[in-house]
Order: C-alpha cells, then structure tokens, then sequence
C-alpha cells in the first residue's frame, strides 16, 4: 500500500463530517492523483456506519464475511444436486448479521448522528449484501442492497432434495430375487450419498479460522507498510535535521568571523582610547604653560603700556 493509499483509507476512518474537508485537502497534496481522489464520494451515515466495524472491530467484519460466504457455498451447493445445509448456515448468517448491527449501531450511538428508522434500515440491507462485488471493505460510500444468494435465503430447500426414480417392474423382480443374496458394498454415487454431511458450523468455524488467519496476514503487512512509511518519513525529517545542522554550523562560522572581527576591532579601539588618555595630562601641561605664558606675556604688556 502506497502512502496515498494509507491516506485514502484514513479519510473513511475520520467523523463522516470531516470527510469532505480532508478530501479536498488531501486531493491538493496529491498533485496528478488529486481528479481521483476529488471523485472521491462521501459515505451514506450507513455505508459510513459499516465502514467502522471494517476498520474497529476486524474480528466482527470477518465473522460477517465468513458466514455470508458460507451460505453462498450452501446455496450453490444445492442448487447444484449436492448435499448443503442451508438452513444451518442460515442460521449461523442470521447470527453473525445481528452480531455486526449491534456494533454498528453502537458505533452510531456514540456518533453525532441521529438513529433514524431508515439508517438502521440502511445498516441491515448493507451488511446483509455483503461481501458485494466491486466494493472495497472499509470504503462503502453508499447503502447496499441484499441480491444473489442472499434473496434465496427465505425460500423453502425441502423440494431441492433428491427423490429415488421410480424402479421397472423387471428390476423390482430381479431385486426381490437377489434377497437372498449378499449385496456388494456401496459403490460409486450412492457411495458418495452414503458420506455424513459436512457440519455447517464447523464448515463456518474453518472459513472463520481462515478468514482470521488472512486478517493476522494482513494486520502484519500493513504494520510492514506502516513501519516502511514512518521510516520514510522520518529519513525525510533526518535530512531536514541535517540540513538545519549544515545551515547552523554555517551561521555560526559566520558569527565566529563577525566576533574574531569585532574583537579584534575592540582591541584597537582600546589600544587607540588608552594611547589617548596617556597624551592627557602632556595636554593638560602644555595647557598649563601655555596659560603661564599668556599671564606673564599680559603681565609685560601691561607694564610697558603702563611706562608709555
């Protein structure tokens, strides 16, 4: 299964009122496959009902499915000359179709959808048309309706049964002559006729056992699926991570450039203030005598200007 084909199955899984948004969205992601995936058609409240039990509860569907192939097989098997217990597995049908409506129904319960006569109608007929040629389990997207073996399921079997055909005269002498004679054990047909008929329940508990068996296959395959996906995704995340490392090792090389600058750039600056503050106090002295000078210069003006 392919990782849209997971997504596919994940949208019939979702609260039936996030189907169309999720739909929608996933279509976008998936690019070419997007027309296919918007053909898409959101499931009946019972189609999306029966749906849950396949994805919930996979001992129930496969408990379902066995008992209704069961029944098609006693079906055949009658209308075909061969011994089949249809009532039996009827029977056992009818027991495995209750079964699964109450799950579903429980399901619905626990739903914001309403319990209506027609959906629990709509439940009935779909698990009852089950396994339907062209549907794939766990992507019902409207009701079924019961068809094929399922609508001989009420008919009377008895007048199906094998009546003797009438015996010739000759040969009820010849069989009333051979009395006396042993009788060669049972051959060929009425050999065949001689066998015990299969136990439907047990035929039923086989087919369960197989269909259980295929089930473990299957759950076993979709973790392979599932743990080949997640390991996708997270080689795919590993390389964001390490892209994230290479651009981050990068952006630090540059900030040790710009720190080896700036530290370098403090230095001179330092170097310069201290060169600065040792010239003060020349400056603060040649300040001084400059002020001297002045004083005893205006001093000498003075006097001369005053001897004049």
């Amino acid at each position: 299964m392919t990782g849209l084909e997971a997504d596919i199955d994940r949208l019939y899984q979702l609260p039936l009122d996030e189907f169309t948004a999720e739909r929608n969205a996933l279509a976008k992601r998936a690019g070419r496959e997007g027309a296919r995936i918007r053909e898409r058609v959101k499931p009946s409240v019972p189609a999306w009902a029966v749906n849950q039990i396949y994805w919930r509860d996979r001992d129930e569907w496969d408990a379902l499915i066995a008992a209704a192939e069961n029944l098609r097989h006693a079906h055949k098997a009658v209308l075909g000359g061969r011994e089949g217990d249809v009532r039996a597995a009827g029977k056992v049908h009818d027991e495995a179709t209750e079964s699964a409506l109450k799950a579903t129904l429980k399901i619905l319960q626990t739903s914001s959808h309403p319990l209506t006569d027609a959906t629990r109608q709509g439940v009935i007929n779909t698990l009852r048309a089950l396994p339907a040629a062209g549907v794939q389990p766990g992507r019902l997207d409207k009701t079924l309706q019961p068809g094929g073996f399922e609508m001989l399921a009420g008919l009377s079997i008895g007048g199906a049964k094998r009546t003797a055909a009438p015996v010739p005269s000759s040969a009820r002498v010849q069989g009333h002559a051979s009395k006396t004679r042993p009788q060669p054990a049972h051959r060929g047909r009425g050999h065949r006729d001689a066998q015990p008929k299969p136990d439907a329940r047990a035929v039923t508990a086989a087919r369960q056992e197989v269909a259980s068996s295929e089930r473990a296959v299957r759950e076993a395959e979709q973790a392979v699926r599932r743990d080949e996906f997640e390991s996708a995704r997270l080689a795919r995340e590993e390389r964001r991570a390490v892209d994230a490392v290479e651009k981050a090792r990068s952006a630090v090389k540059e900030a040790t450039a710009d720190l080896e600058r700036a530290e370098a750039a403090h230095k001179i600056a330092r170097e310069e203030r201290e060169k600065a503050e040792g010239r003060i106090p020349d400056a603060q002295a040649a300040v001084t005598a400059a002020h001297k000078r002045a004083s005893q210069a205006a001093a000498a003006l003075k006097k001369l200007s005053g001897h004049d």
